[in-house]
């Protein structure tokens, strides 16, 4: 039974991803101050949160931060985007036995009754078949337990995300929720603005959030994030090289490539994919930041941004809204000059698997040795405990 809600009418258009909450992007967990970037969040205006099982620790380190939150935002004031199937870098399990199990796993963590959305997670390593039963069993989930409110899924290659929603679509007769792409939209690749809403919309998605707009981390003038896993940026050596003399390019001209890019990320988005959209027909963007000062300057641009747009019972000051145009120009004038220093590397894709990769997980579903999960028996939207 189809939601009777699109996920267009209720979603946020801006999301704070918590991938930041592990050490694929941080040296040093514990230096997060993640109880203090969500109550932030929250206090700025921020209505959604994206994480998974995948993200190490960032499911239970939300779980505590709303909980430290839930007198002055209870569960119903908020949304929660979680994921499922992806069990380490090489190790998937979309059994329906798995995701039952991760499912009633993030519940626990995150403290409460229900998830607002739940992704298949990074679909491209596995089968479609595979892709097709986690999504059956997700949506059983939500029918029969109610603990799911929708499905989607999760993953980096434009085209194959397109064919997955029209599979789904084709097989189940009800669309997909949602599709959401990393770094597929960005001022280095663009292509699932050129190459996959048009389709994804034919496919009767609801909402295609878009993803790491810096390109995980790639559009950084100190280069991409090195964390306690190392380097492990897929991007090849000279992208990287083009990226860093873009950087200089950026800084000649009294700027910062990572702000040239997130600015020039929300707002195209913002206004090139409202037809798939949040609430107010507003491009949906997932941001995930590291401290308060990333936070802060992500929504004074995001909040710019939007002084630019027409957005229903939003108030704008003239001055405000002549600042943001301007700002539009300029930075529209330094992406032109980053393209002509990117050449052939604009619109480039790195694989995703890499060549030879083979899913480690032999045995699928929920091993003897997985520890006993405890029943979450308190709706946190009615309860002080989150």
């Amino acid at each position: 039974m189809a939601p009777i809600q699109p996920l267009s009418t209720t979603l946020p258009p801006l999301i704070c991803g918590t991938a930041t909450f592990n050490i694929q992007y941080n040296t040093n967990i514990s230096s997060i101050p993640t109880n203090a970037i969500v109550r932030r969040a929250l206090d700025l205006g921020v209505r959604a949160f994206d994480t998974s099982p995948y993200y190490g620790p960032s499911e239970s380190l939300l779980g505590a931060a709303l909980h430290a939150c839930s007198a002055r935002y209870p569960r119903s004031t908020y949304h929660i985007l979680t994921k499922v199937g992806r069990i380490g870098g090489s190790e998937f399990d979309y059994s329906a036995e798995w995701v039952r199990y991760s499912v009633k796993r993030s519940l626990q963590r995150l403290g409460t009754r229900y998830l607002d959305v739940v992704y298949c997670h990074d679909v491209e390593f596995v089968t479609p078949a595979e892709v097709l039963a986690a999504v059956q069993e997700l949506r059983r989930i939500r029918d029969e337990e109610g603990t799911i409110k929708y499905v989607g899924i999760s993953g980096y290659p434009v085209q194959l995300l397109c064919e997955l929603a029209e599979l789904v679509l084709r097989e189940t007769g009800e669309p997909l929720d949602a599709v959401m792409s990393y770094a597929n939209f960005t001022l280095q690749n663009s292509t699932l603005l050129s190459g996959g809403i048009e389709r994804l919309k034919r496919a009767g998605v609801s909402v295609v959030p878009n993803a790491s707009p810096l390109g995980m981390g790639l559009l950084r003038s100190a280069g991409v994030p090195v964390g306690g896993k190392g380097d492990f940026h897929p991007a090849p050596g000279e992208l990287r090289a083009r990226v860093m003399q873009a950087a200089k390019f950026v800084e000649l001209r009294g700027d910062k490539l990572e702000v040239v890019a997130i600015r020039w990320a929300l707002e195209r988005w913002a206004r090139d994919a409202a037809t798939v959209g949040g609430v107010g027909a507003i491009g949906i963007s997932v941001m995930g930041v590291s401290n308060l000062e990333e936070l802060e300057e992500t929504m004074r641009v995001w909040n710019s941004v939007l002084d630019g747009l027409p957005v229903p019972g939003r108030k704008i000051e003239q001055v405000e809204a002549e600042w943001s145009l301007g700002r539009r120009t300029e930075i529209e004038a330094l992406a032109a000059g980053i393209w002509d220093i990117l050449g052939d590397f604009k619109d480039y894709c790195w694989a995703s698997p890499d060549e030879g990769y083979v899913n480690i997980r032999t045995v699928k579903g929920v091993v003897a040795e997985m520890p006993p999960l405890l029943e979450v028996k308190e709706d946190i939207s009615k309860s002080s405990r989150l």
